[in-house]
């Protein structure tokens, strides 16, 4: 059989009377290395005369998380527990202390009672009050997690309940642990079957000349093997940059081309910044702990470099101040406006460029900023995500250019077949409009929200003309267009699902 290389051979002698045989009883009884059946099942299964089944299964095992879940309980049902205990409600600076729970656990442990809907917020005498919704009862994921205490479990022979159990453990950090297995087996087809019977002995061959073949003379008597020029190789992968950096890349390219110039900032911002000049309330929901990242260390920021600023933005929360509102008629402390937070929104970089002496009029601005908000991490949220946020800044802009501007970005960044405009509500903008679109096979996703910036932001920040602004998740806007269904691929390390991502 010299169209056969000695490797074949061995392997077709091996599975001549069973025909199937998993890997390894394939291994041991050709006396070969794993490698060198793995190259000749690939050369067979080229010529047909083999088959390489693969039989892949999931092992599901607790992670050190999870089994801190099966010893003290999920974080949400520790909480609610705690909560039912203090007749049902609670005030959120009290939760720690009611239920042991550290901030950053209390926090997680919000998230997911309310997606459990075991717990609503309440607003009492202007403090944020928790209220035990319904009695919690026993989730799928907690029914998974004490399967998991017993041992191991197959992620393919799990039944549906305890499949919503997995979904929604997957989405917390070092609670569930997952390993690959894949069983080979190595099957004969009737051609190869043919083949492997006409095998009667397997003569060596020799891959090259050696010295010592040369000089003993036995070079003469050897066969040199034969080389199969069309045999598969194993792929290879050429460096590339990561998807989502190189669309992020791109992007800033096209808005600079369009004449936009970027905005910057530091990632720790001060309140006034993200909330203050873009006239949101003192008390404002989103400025709770469960909407935002307050900085532990040191809790507060130098606002001297901005007094002037300070001062209108105070007297226009106050009483409206020379803007024609009647401001929010609620004491305003500086105190607050100076705490430290991670930025929750790219409109931070707006107010800080609105304040800046450079501000050009006409001018264009942009930024894709990383944002931070405490969320349950699944399939459609992160803690920490990117926002592409912009401002036009001129004497003749209407809302009929801010809609222009937002159909152009989802119709040329992500490639959206439609457009739709709805009515929508910010502090700091008004008219305001959320921005959705639609792409075949992938369905109308939300992007985010615009409008024209109010005079209770503009004049206290030294700007008397129109401004319109926007903030769109760019997660979303790469998702769109590479057809992705799930946000944390964007910043996954899989090598293969990286691989397979195209250079455009």
């Amino acid at each position: 059989m010299a169209e056969f290389h000695q490797l074949e051979i061995k392997l077709l002698q091996a599975l001549r009377e069973d025909c199937r045989l998993s890997f390894e009883e394939v291994k041991d009884k050709a006396c070969i290395s794993g490698d060198s059946v793995s190259r000749a099942a690939l050369w067979l299964s080229s010529k047909n005369l083999l088959k390489i089944e693969r039989k892949q299964r999931t092992i599901v095992q607790l992670g050190s998380e999870g089994k801190r879940f099966v010893k003290e309980g999920v974080l949400e049902r520790i909480l609610v527990q705690s909560i039912l205990e203090a007749d049902g409600k609670s005030l959120i600076e009290d939760l720690s202390k009611i239920s042991g729970l550290s901030d950053e656990d209390v926090k997680i442990a919000i998230g997911w009672a309310r997606r459990k809907k075991w717990l609503r917020f309440k607003k009492e005498e202007g403090k944020t009050v928790l209220l035990v919704q319904s009695t919690p009862d026993v989730e799928p994921d907690e029914k998974l997690l004490e399967v998991l205490n017993k041992g191991y479990v197959i992620l393919e022979e799990l039944d549906n309940e305890l499949l919503t159990g997995l979904e929604a453990l997957k989405s917390r950090p070092n609670v569930l642990v997952f390993k690959e297995e894949a069983d080979r087996f190595l099957a004969l087809t009737d051609k190869g079957l043919e083949a492997a019977k006409k095998i009667t002995k397997i003569k060596e061959e020799a891959s090259q000349l050696t010295p010592e073949l040369i000089q003993s003379g036995n070079w003469r008597q050897i066969k040199l093997r034969k080389y199969n020029i069309k045999a598969p190789v194993s792929n290879t992968w050429p460096g590339k940059k990561q998807p989502y950096k190189r669309f992020l890349d791109e992007l800033k390219e096209k808005l600079v081309a369009f004449g936009f110039k970027e905005m910057a900032g530091s990632i720790v911002e001060l309140m006034f910044f993200n909330c203050d000049a873009l006239f949101m309330p003192q008390d404002h929901p989103a400025r709770e702990i469960h909407d935002i990242y307050l900085v532990k260390e040191p809790r507060h920021g130098d606002l001297s470099s901005y007094r002037k600023f300070v001062g209108n933005v105070k007297n226009t929360h106050q009483d409206g101040w020379k803007t024609g509102s009647t401001g929010w008629k609620s004491r305003y402390s500086i105190r607050e406006a100076s705490s430290l937070v991670l930025r929750s929104h790219g409109t931070a970089l707006s107010a800080r460029t609105l304040v800046n002496k450079g501000l050009e009029i006409p001018g264009k601005y942009f930024s894709i900023s990383r944002c931070y908000r405490p969320d349950v991490v699944d399939r459609s949220h992160l803690t920490e995500f990117n926002q592409i946020e912009g401002i036009v800044v001129g004497k003749e802009l209407t809302f009929r250019d801010l809609l222009g501007v937002l159909d152009k970005f989802a119709r040329e960044v992500a490639e959206a077949d439609k457009v739709r405009f709805r009515p929508d509500y910010f502090p700091f903008t008004e008219p305001s409009v959320e921005l959705s679109a639609f792409k075949k096979g992938y369905g109308w996703v939300e992007f985010g929200g615009a409008g024209l910036f109010r005079p209770e932001v503009c004049l206290p920040l030294g700007v008397d003309v129109p401004v319109i602004a926007w903030g769109l998740g760019v997660d979303r806007l790469f998702m769109m267009k590479g057809e992705i269904d799930d946000i944390r691929s964007l910043f996954t390390r899989d090598l293969e699902w990286l691989r397979r991502q195209g250079l455009r």
